[in-house]
């Protein structure tokens, strides 16, 4: 795991509601097990945001019980059972309207990250 300075970040853990928007993002593409979760999560922020495997099983619980995933026991060959997650209708419907309002406030980044730049990174 990266340090928070070195990659970028300035804390350690993202917000639990942008991180729910990448875990169904994800199941979005493809339904998978808690493990393979964080180490997608792991991945697709370079490191900067690794979570322990008691946080993420705490949120897929708690957005199943919401209706926007759902699970069932998958059977394995020399190993334990995995509880395979999959994201709802419901949990779609939430994605789009989450990355409905990402895009709408794209423009508003933008600004910031050319204000930056010019203000914080100049030659």
């Amino acid at each position: 795991m990266c340090e928070p300075k070195s990659c970028g970040c300035w804390h350690e853990y993202p917000e639990r509601g942008w991180i729910q928007f990448l875990i169904m993002r994800v199941l979005y593409e493809k339904p998978m097990h808690g493990y393979q979760l964080l180490e997608e999560i792991e991945q697709r922020s370079s490191g900067c945001h690794k979570l322990e495997p008691g946080s993420i099983y705490t949120l897929l619980r708690r957005m199943e019980e919401r209706g926007l995933l759902e699970s069932k026991w998958e059977k394995t060959e020399g190993g334990p059972d995995r509880r395979v997650y999959r994201l709802t209708s419901k949990g779609v419907e939430a994605l789009k309207m989450g990355l409905t309002s990402i895009v709408k406030r794209k423009k508003l980044f933008e600004d910031l990250v050319n204000f930056y730049y010019e203000n914080f990174e100049k030659p």
